[in-house]
């Protein structure tokens, strides 16, 4: 029986769902209830388990360290919305192989169901093509989060109905915009910013809620084997993003070499040149899914308009 066929005769799925107290799964949470669904997600404190009892759903302890837990929940499940992210930037490739252990254990514990498995990537995994990217294109370097989602597909062909879902690098909403908070901070701290060459390279957008409805409609109706752009705007320019933060801080945009760049940038500096215009014309045509929530830089302005937030930042 199809997922559609449990959508209309009213039959609720039990999902799993782990990452479900973050920016963006307290929101994927609340998307699944409002549909009907059941949700079970993976808590690793008794203030997450709390959490997530409050939106509505049942918690199950566990990190992402126990794989004996993840799977025996995602066999118990319907359906499994993968989510959680060790964002330790100061080990990267430790967090992409816990991530690669997770996903290896839920998309096991899942062969010959039939049962969805959304995973989460992100468009960077496909960047600097001089175009926008679009749902069809795939990153040539198999490393990172690129990696965990070609091993996340490739259940497909074990008889899992398993998709990705590409967020966008800036997911925002009024409280917080991504890596447009990130760089928000670093002028704050550093008293000044600005960006490399012209600033021209773009970076597309998704407002956190969009995003939500995306997870959930990739678990309800994608497709097997396919990959879907949480994009709302396909490409914001770094320097529009700069001179927000600027104008909101009354600060000068410096025009930095390459050299001062990484000074001032450190681990961002690379992310701070990249160029990723990404499409979601498919995706929304595929899924009729269609962004309807605030911009980027209306958030950002709204957030930096306040002191309480800039002084927020400095600290």
């Amino acid at each position: 029986m199809s997922v559609l066929l449990f959508q209309k005769e009213g039959v609720v799925m039990k999902i799993f769902i782990t990452g479900g107290t973050g920016f963006i799964g307290t929101e994927v949470v609340k998307e699944a209830i409002a549909r009907g669904h059941e949700v079970v997600g993976l808590a690793r404190s008794d203030k997450s388990a709390a959490l997530l009892q409050g939106l509505g759903a049942t918690a199950v302890h566990g990190s992402l360290d126990d794989l004996e837990v993840i799977s025996n929940a995602a066999k118990a499940s319907d359906g499994v919305i993968h989510l959680a992210f060790t964002n330790d930037f100061s080990d990267f490739d430790g967090a992409v192989q816990k991530d690669i252990n997770v996903i290896t254990t839920i998309g096991e514990a899942l062969i010959g169901s039939d049962k969805p498995f959304v995973n989460t990537s992100g468009t960077l995994t496909v960047q600097n093509l001089g175009r926008p990217a679009t749902e069809q294109d795939f990153s040539e370097d198999q490393t990172g989060r690129a990696q965990s989602e070609a091993l996340s597909l490739s259940f497909a062909k074990q008889g899992v109905r398993a998709t990705a879902v590409r967020l966008a690098p800036t997911v925002h909403d009024v409280g917080r915009q991504g890596f447009g908070t990130i760089f928000a901070q670093m002028a704050a701290r550093q008293g000044k910013t600005g960006y490399v060459a012209q600033g021209t390279n773009v970076w597309p957008s998704v407002h956190r809620k969009d995003a939500a409805k995306l997870f959930v409609d990739a678990l309800e109706t994608g497709t097997a084997g396919q990959v879907y752009n949480a994009v709302a705007e396909e490409g914001v320019s770094f320097k529009a993003i700069i001179q927000v933060i600027a104008d909101a801080m009354h600060l000068p945009v410096n025009h930095f070499t390459d050299d001062e760049a990484d000074t001032y940038f450190g681990w961002f500096a690379q992310t701070a040149t990249t160029d990723d215009p990404t499409s979601s014309v498919w995706t929304q045509q595929a899924l009729d899914w269609h962004p309807i929530e605030t911009d980027l830089l209306s958030d950002m302005r709204t957030f930096l308009a306040n002191p309480d937030n800039i002084a927020q930042l400095k600290k």
